[in-house]
């Protein structure tokens, strides 16, 4: 039993962008999505990446357990993390048994099944990356509707699961005036949102598109500069 592996991308040991205090943080392999503003292209496919077993993770992570408690804690990200529910299920029930917090960045793009219940029964908190909050925009700009991720937004808020809204503000695409306001009024349906965390585009991640030979649809697109963010603060009235 203990020797189902998970994939992972890569490992970074002193995250502070992902979650409260410093994490150690587990990009996964692998992602459904098809964002145009993705920076981790390379981490799409499910079947790269290097193998792991759950005792070999949780052995690398506490060696980094006086650096990361008791503020911090580990952040699973991507690609998309749900992705490989099960081997994240028996990775969060071992590290809840030594104390060591737990966190989840994902799209929320599933259906809630029994795996993905059980696995954020062991989950502190969910950093929960809405793609758009207009339907027939996030079908262009991810590939997929947003219907299942609302959905999941609702699941953490019934069941009193702490989450950290995080939102790209791409120039001309997830910044309209209208579609602000009907994030601000879905966040406010929400009972269990701890922070809204805007995230300025940027074109770091194009490089690897570029390496893999492909196509980055986001070219022209600016990127956000701090008046953008300003504006979006204001509408959404983040202090």
């Amino acid at each position: 039993m203990n020797q189902l592996t998970g994939r992972i991308h890569s490992l970074e040991s002193f995250g502070t962008v992902d979650g409260p205090g410093i994490r150690y943080v587990i990009f996964m392999q692998g992602c459904s999505l098809k964002c145009k503003y993705c920076h981790n292209r390379d981490t799409w496919n499910l079947h790269s990446g290097t193998e792991i077993t759950v005792n070999e993770l949780v052995e690398k992570i506490e060696k980094y357990k006086p650096y990361i408690l008791p503020n911090g804690g580990v952040t699973v990200t991507g690609g998309e993390p749900l992705l490989q529910a099960p081997f994240l299920i028996r990775l969060f029930k071992k590290l809840k048994e030594k104390n060591i917090p737990t966190a989840i960045d994902t799209s929320g793009m599933f259906d809630i099944t029994n795996d993905i219940k059980e696995l954020l029964s062991y989950t502190d908190l969910v950093l929960l990356d809405i793609k758009h909050i207009d339907d027939e925009k996030c079908k262009k700009l991810v590939g997929f509707s947003n219907k299942k991720e609302l959905n999941f937004a609702r699941y953490l808020s019934d069941n009193n699961i702490p989450v950290w809204i995080r939102q790209v503000i791409v120039p001309g695409i997830t910044d309209d005036n209208e579609d602000l306001l009907k994030l601000k009024k879905f966040i406010e349906s929400l009972k269990n949102v701890k922070k809204i965390e805007l995230m300025p585009y940027h074109q770091l991640g194009k490089y690897k598109w570029e390496k893999l030979d492909l196509k980055y649809e986001l070219e022209d697109v600016k990127t956000a500069t701090s008046d953008d963010i300003k504006r979006v603060k204001k509408i959404l009235e983040i202090k």
